[in-house]
């Protein structure tokens, strides 16, 4: 007989456990404690199963008899309830957890440890500027491509599209961590390609014309900041490599004897040698010994256990008259090198190209690219820089024989 209300009301403890059935599987076990628990009957792969679906009256008669045909459904379809429940329980507990601010900030910790400071703020403000204030508190495995396009609608409103490209990249990165570690099954961030307008590319401000760099270097030589920055400012110009690879150069990396400074490329993180002019040289050991004793050859004004501020070059520059956003930047340096060093001096793009750490397409192999390019860019470098000493003096320039590979 089907159970009734009145029944389940009426039953009482006795000394022992016993049980009413409800039927289709259904009953309810009356403890001799007092506990009236619903329970279900099964079979599952020709196995019994004993599944609990609650207490009365928190769970009513006709509550429980739905939860026994839920489950009765899942039998039919050949999955065990029981087992689906925990599975259902514990994904619930997954997605409670793994908010997308939780997943961020574990993937930030472990993303960013071996960049630079600027870099891991920089990301950190795309999180907690950008990203954490919508989606932060979403369960991860939850949030759709439109919920990521939503937060770049400031960005978008104030014409700043290339950070709205790093936010929805820096979300891509976690999407693609948080399915390495099995706390979602999808990037939504594919999905957006298109989305947004491209970003408008400005190229860094840079002086092209040989006498107008020629006004520049003479400049710079007569700067009186502090040491690091003198020497830091004097050295930009003869290298080709990024004003952040610059400020992270250190002692350890340096070879006098081959005249080499070797290091890991801040996007590529692969090797990369520079070969040094006797010029580059001169100015590195006049850094000896102010900061020899330390890590960085250009360290920090308040600390040497840090590199010198990411601004100090363009600072620089600035105090000199220039102006960083339409003459002249730390970074623009590359391009004077890359357009004076080939159209002045005649230098094979290939070695400009390796010297400023692109990659370069090299069907013989790297082997060969690193044998062959280095000696060429040796001379190269030593050519540069005597081209620059000659621009400073106002000397004829002749432009040079292209170095061969």
């Amino acid at each position: 007989m089907a159970l009734t209300d009145t029944q389940l009301r009426n039953a009482k403890p006795e000394s022992k456990d016993y049980t009413i059935t409800d039927g289709l599987g259904l009953s309810i076990l009356i403890s001799s404690k007092g506990g009236k628990w619903w329970r279900f009957r099964y079979r599952y792969l020709g196995k019994p199963k004993l599944m609990s679906m609650g207490t009365y009256p928190e769970v009513t008669l006709q509550q429980a008899r739905a939860r026994r045909d839920e489950a009765r459904a899942l039998v039919a379809k050949d999955i065990d309830p029981g087992q689906d429940r925990k599975e259902q329980k514990q994904k619930a507990i997954l997605e409670a957890t793994n908010t997308f601010e939780a997943v961020g900030n574990e993937w930030h910790v472990l993303h960013n440890k071996n960049k630079s400071e600027t870099h891991q703020q920089r990301v950190k403000r795309w999180l907690e500027f950008y990203l954490y204030p919508t989606l932060g508190s979403k369960a991860i495995s939850s949030i759709t491509a439109p919920m990521v396009l939503e937060t770049t609608n400031i960005l978008q409103k104030q014409g700043k599209l290339e950070t709205a490209h790093r936010v929805i990249q820096t979300a891509g990165q976690v999407f693609r961590y948080a399915i390495q570690k099995g706390f979602a099954k999808y990037n939504p961030t594919p999905d957006l390609r298109g989305a947004l307008p491209p970003p408008v590319v400005k190229n860094m401000a840079a002086i092209l014309e040989p006498k107008d760099f020629a006004g520049l270097l003479r400049s710079i030589d007569g700067y009186r900041g502090t040491l690091t920055v003198r020497c830091a400012l004097k050295l930009a110009p003869l290298l080709f490599q990024r004003i952040g690879e610059l400020r992270h150069m250190k002692w350890v990396d340096l070879d006098f004897e081959r005249n080499e400074w070797r290091y890991k490329v801040t996007k590529t993180k692969t090797e990369h040698i520079v070969p040094l002019s006797t010029q580059a040289v001169d100015i590195i050991k006049q850094m000896q010994s102010y900061s020899g004793h330390g890590q960085f050859v250009f360290p920090g004004g308040r600390t040497h256990e840090r590199p010198m501020s990411e601004n100090a070059i363009n600072g620089a520059l600035r105090n000199l008259g220039y102006d960083t956003r339409n003459e002249i930047t730390g970074h623009g340096f590359r391009a004077v090198a890359q357009t004076l060093g080939e159209q002045e001096l005649g230098f094979d793009p290939k070695h400009i190209e390796r010297q400023l750490a692109h990659s370069v397409a090299n069907p013989l192999g790297t082997a060969y690219e690193r044998a062959q390019f280095l000696q060429a860019r040796k001379v190269m470098m030593q050519k540069w820089a005597d081209y620059l000493d000659e621009l400073k003096s106002g000397a004829i320039v002749i432009a040079l024989k292209q170095i061969n590979e």
